[in-house]
């Protein structure tokens, strides 16, 4: 432990965010990182509990507690206050193989669980551990890690979001010779395609491609695994193959939309908006500019869509959340994550409307102009988006493959095998649809286990 009384001594101190009215006219990352001696000061807020319930990740009742990579979180911490940066790191990457997304996407249940928490403010963990990774990519301390010696075996990962890039990167540790196969023309799934540059910069995402390239990794984009002759020839040409294909069965919005244009599902939109600004294309998919835009939803995927329409420059932005505010409230505060602070500061009122659905549509020649409410009032809407959440897998790739699933792939009880032989599954495609960490965790386990089936024997972790 650092600084004994360090939680006594130091205020919890956030990372530092541009003006809303500011950062809404880019798409630049907002967050502004710390001087070394305010984030060493936030390391030495740690206090090496002795049951340290930040890393020990658990889900209960539907809620998480804990780190669920077990991140030795006192550990770095303490080397954050010592100055430590080159233990700090490796502590760090023993149990995360990619805290520059984590650090900028998590919802950080670790902190929740943090004992500090408890009658004063938890630990800045999230941003402590950004601030590792960080330091280490600006120094050079970030090398390149080959194997020493190849294993002759070849794993194929089908899809390249943060469950298989993770078995890819350990695997890879491994000795084994690793393909990542990716549908899009990018790789990096909903990292790269479903999180708004200024929350996730692509740069970043292709930092970490470039890196696994160069450790040996091979990836291949514009493969689509759902097509039977590609699953016979990957299933002929590796030695294991682990699908990791996300949960990309939308929900259904329920409303009667067919004949009617101007309505899309939140990663659509959160898509097009990614294709459009960083790739310059020109999807099918509408900008919001200029429209009264809706948003039925609530959770992350619905606020990165109130935050594009914002910069997309949106006439109006409006979210329908189903539950009541009640059910929000900490210590009788609405929270505001970062879109809604954008969009109060742009508009001067709330976002979020809660306790309410749409009812129904109203359409003009085909073109959705606006939506009336279940409770009774009538919005006008140029572009609804359903941020609704996912239904299930993708049950093409599953057929393609043989294997059995329902809303997810049916897996052995405990682990990451199908129905199929040589054939495993990983990440929201076997769990549902859930937090990028636990895509990462969901990653390293299977890969324990794919290593494991390949060589007799693992010396990889299984969170």
């Amino acid at each position: 432990m650092g600084k004994t009384t360090g939680f006594l001594e130091y205020a919890r101190q956030e990372v530092l965010e541009r003006p809303p009215l500011e950062r809404v006219r880019d798409w630049d990352p907002f967050h502004i990182f710390l001087a070394d001696t305010a984030r060493r000061e936030q390391g030495g807020r740690c206090m090496n509990c002795g049951v340290p319930f930040c890393q020990s990740g658990i889900q209960w009742e539907g809620s998480i507690f804990g780190c669920p990579l077990h991140n030795l979180i006192p550990e770095w911490n303490d080397m954050i206050y010592a100055g430590n940066s080159s233990h700090a790191l490796s502590r760090l990457l023993k149990t995360n193989n990619f805290p520059e997304f984590t650090g900028r996407v998590c919802p950080a249940p670790c902190e929740s669980a943090c004992v500090c928490g408890i009658y004063g403010d938890a630990v800045t963990i999230r941003d402590n551990e950004l601030s590792v990774i960080e330091a280490a990519f600006a120094t050079g301390n970030m090398k390149r890690r080959r194997p020493p010696q190849w294993s002759g075996k070849k794993v194929c990962v089908v899809g390249s979001g943060p469950a298989g890039l993770a078995a890819a990167d350990q695997l890879n540790h491994r000795g084994h010779s690793v393909t990542v196969v990716e549908r899009e023309e990018r790789p990096g799934g909903l990292l790269t395609y479903g999180i708004p540059n200024m929350k996730l910069p692509k740069d970043v995402v292709r930092r970490r491609i470039d890196l696994m390239t160069d450790e040996g990794i091979s990836f291949v984009t514009g493969v689509d695994a759902a097509v039977p002759a590609m699953a016979e020839r990957l299933l002929a040409d590796y030695d294991a193959v682990i699908l990791c294909c996300g949960a990309e069965q939308t929900r259904p919005l329920g409303l009667e939309t067919e004949g009617i244009s101007g309505i899309c599902y939140g990663t659509e939109f959160l898509k097009a908006a990614v294709e459009r600004q960083q790739f310059g294309k020109t999807p099918l998919i509408p900008a919001a500019e200029g429209r009264d835009v809706v948003i039925i939803g609530t959770g992350d995927t619905a606020g990165d869509c109130v935050a594009t329409a914002l910069r997309q420059g949106c006439r109006s932005v409006v979210q329908l959340v189903r539950r009541r505010e009640e059910d929000y409230l900490r210590d009788g505060v609405l929270p505001q994550d970062y879109a809604h602070q954008e969009a109060a500061a742009l508009f001067g009122e709330e976002a979020r409307r809660f306790g309410v659905q749409v009812k129904e549509l109203i359409a003009e020649d085909g073109m959705l102009t606006a939506v009336t409410t279940t409770e009774g009032d009538t919005l006008p809407c140029g572009l609804l988006i359903a941020a609704t959440g996912f239904a299930g897998c993708a049950g093409n790739v599953c057929e393609a493959f043989g294997v059995a699933h329902d809303q997810t792939v049916r897996t052995a009880e405990g682990g990451f095998s199908t129905n199929v032989e040589k054939v495993f599954a990983a990440g929201d495609m076997r769990r549902g649809q859930s937090l990028v960490v636990w895509a990462i965790a969901e990653g390293r386990a299977a890969a324990a286990e794919v290593d494991m089936y390949l060589n007799g024997y693992t010396n990889l972790v299984r969170v």
